[in-house]
């Protein structure tokens, strides 16, 4: 029997560093936009990352973006780790919902708190963010450890200014300071329901967010730009030439896809909408 097709793709900013040349890539259904600053701002390495896996299907999605400073190191070991996990993550993946959620965070939480992991961490330069998104279904889970973001763009909660799943954490990373060496590690993880109909979902590093006069630390500017935009790839496009305009120097990594949910979503139980549940 053949196995079913997935594709895949996994970069680190210094293997190619995408100075001065924002980049678009599709796998499937999922646009990876790349860019590594503007190198008359001062830009001169990209210590950024990511990994993507796919089903062929569309039925699920896995992603990760990773922000790391001091040297790409560290970002180029957690990409090295989960590629090496990468049989057994699929599996977990594979899993039917809510086994697959609940297997993929003690997994994930399980192999960077190893002993074996945490000591490879102590033997390289610098530590990153890291932020990791799974959709399955009609559910998306996150990790985030760091500020990097995950958006969730859907006009029931637009309507309500809602566009983050996350908020950005600074003093996490992975690597050489580690927050899985602590007695108690800190990180971030959640779960959401998708709302029915079209979603866009949007992973970011903070060469996006924090670009000098984009006002992309305002999520809703963010939002804004892809709510003009033609469709999913058009809307990375405009946010990477955006941040190129403004001469932003910090490299900026996006990973984003939509997804097309046929499940109602929870209701009020009195069959009022939200908007008419605040007015008491």
């Amino acid at each position: 029997m053949m196995k079913p097709l997935m594709n895949e793709i996994s970069w680190v900013g210094s293997s190619y560093p995408y100075i001065d040349q924002p980049d678009l890539s599709s796998i499937n259904h999922i646009t990876v936009g790349r860019y590594g600053g503007n190198s008359l701002s001062g830009a001169n390495k990209n210590e950024d990352g990511c990994l993507v896996w796919a089903g062929e299907k569309e039925d699920w999605e896995f992603a990760v973006i990773l922000d790391a400073h001091y040297s790409a190191e560290s970002a180029e070991l957690v990409v090295e780790e989960l590629v090496t996990q990468k049989e057994s993550l699929l599996e977990t993946i594979k899993l039917p919902a809510p086994a697959c959620f609940i297997e993929l965070e003690s997994r994930l939480a399980s192999l960077f708190r190893s002993s074996e992991f945490r000591s490879k961490c102590q033997m390289i330069k610098g530590e990153t963010a890291c932020l990791i998104a799974f959709r399955k279904e009609n559910y998306v889970w996150w990790l985030s450890i760091g500020d990097c973001v995950l958006y969730l763009f859907h006009p029931e909660l637009s309507d309500f200014k809602q566009y983050q799943l996350n908020q950005r954490n600074f003093y996490e990373w992975i690597g050489k300071v580690n927050t899985f060496e602590q007695p108690l590690p800190c990180y971030s993880t959640g779960v959401r329901e998708l709302r029915k109909g079209k979603t866009v979902l949007l992973l970011a590093t903070d060469g996006m967010i924090e670009c000098p006069n984009s006002g992309f630390e305002d999520a809703k500017k963010v939002h804004e730009v892809f709510a003009d935009a033609a469709n999913v790839e058009d809307g990375v496009l405009r946010l990477l030439q955006s941040v190129e305009a403004h001469h932003g120097r910090d490299s900026a990594t996006l990973i984003s896809w939509t997804i097309h949910n046929t499940k109602e979503g929870s209701e009020p139980s009195d069959g009022r909408v939200p908007h008419e549940l605040r007015k008491e």
